[in-house]
């Protein structure tokens, strides 16, 4: 049996880094190192750790009747992470976060960053608007979209002198949410155009099918990360997407439950590409029709069409990835 030959905490710097990796080769020779969190927490880490030429392994956060037995402590973790490594439970490699798709990561974070609060803030004008006086109201009704009534607030002018009156408070209070929203707006477009050229560049013909687009594209290349060959089936990668069902049988009764953990990010780019293809694709509306008339429901045969979806996603982005440090 294993047995732990020492424990030590190090600062997260990158001189921290390079002590750990020093006494880790006091200890004997290195074979790997188990990290938790290595696309977030444990990036730092693990680059730190690829660019000394160390094999870095991707493990799972410690089970939850270990903490429940041991507590929670660093070192505890880290043997845990050690022994997973050990037995072989944890094999997978740890993300690239060094290259084109984390550049991709950075601007979908930033991204969705400004696409939720501007959505937040267009339900905010939205109430005021409901509540504002007549005559706010008799102004903003020339516009029957949310978006036209936007560009009408930008251009409200309150008298400052006079916010005790509701007209002028609800003038200053529609115009700052308008204000708002267009800087919103003005960010994630600037944003998504540079989203656009990135993904052109890592994935072109994944990029390029019908339903997948820029987005979508972007939230499955963040799924799959760059080194795309720690996946050894796209059933795995199916897995993760939570696109596979898991068995769920016990006794004489066989049946498979749905994932609900995964990406779910991922499942939704899947979700909104078959919803795409479900309108705009004769095939995927014939096989719709096919499995309704054997009795499916029609949930089920999105989950079976998403299932398929991640097959043809998962060899275009093996090609895609594959073949992206040959490309100028």
């Amino acid at each position: 049996m294993a047995q732990v030959i020492g424990t030590k905490s190090f600062p997260t710097t990158a001189d921290g880094y390079r002590n750990a990796l020093a006494w880790l080769r006091t200890c004997g020779p290195i074979v790997a190192v188990g990290v938790e969190s290595t696309g977030s927490y444990g990036a730092a880490l693990t680059r730190a750790f690829r660019a000394a030429d160390v094999r870095v392994v991707e493990v799972n956060q410690p089970h939850p009747h270990l903490r429940a037995r041991r507590g929670k402590r660093d070192a505890v973790d880290a043997e845990a992470a050690a022994r997973k490594v050990l037995s072989g439970e944890a094999a997978g490699a740890a993300k690239d976060s060094t290259g084109i798709v984390e550049c991709i990561r950075h601007l979908t974070v930033v991204r969705d960053g400004a696409i939720k609060p501007r959505t937040a803030a267009l339900s905010q004008l939205d109430a005021l608007v409901v509540t504002a006086p007549a005559d706010v109201r008799r102004a903003l009704s020339v516009r029957r979209s949310l978006e036209g009534k936007v560009s009408i607030c930008a251009r409200l002018r309150p008298d400052r002198t006079k916010l005790a009156a509701p007209s002028n408070a609800i003038k200053l209070a529609l115009r700052s949410v308008a204000t708002r929203i267009a800087q919103l707006a003005s960010e994630a477009k600037g944003l998504a155009a540079e989203l656009d050229a990135l993904v052109a560049h890592a994935a072109p013909p994944t990029r390029r099918q019908l339903g997948l687009g820029t987005h979508n594209t972007a939230t499955l290349l963040v799924a799959v990360g760059e080194t795309i060959d720690r996946f050894r089936t796209e059933a795995a990668f199916a897995h993760v997407c939570a696109a596979a069902p898991i068995p769920a049988s016990s006794g004489r009764t066989t049946r498979q439950r749905l994932n609900h953990g995964g990406n779910r990010a991922a499942n939704r780019a899947l979700h909104m590409t078959v919803i795409v293809r479900l309108r705009y694709c004769p095939r995927t509306r014939a096989y719709m029709e096919r499995r309704l008339a054997q009795g499916r429901t029609k949930m089920e045969v999105i989950r079976c069409l998403k299932r398929y979806l991640v097959r043809d996603i998962f060899r275009t982005l093996r090609a895609d990835l594959t073949t992206l440090p040959t490309r100028p």
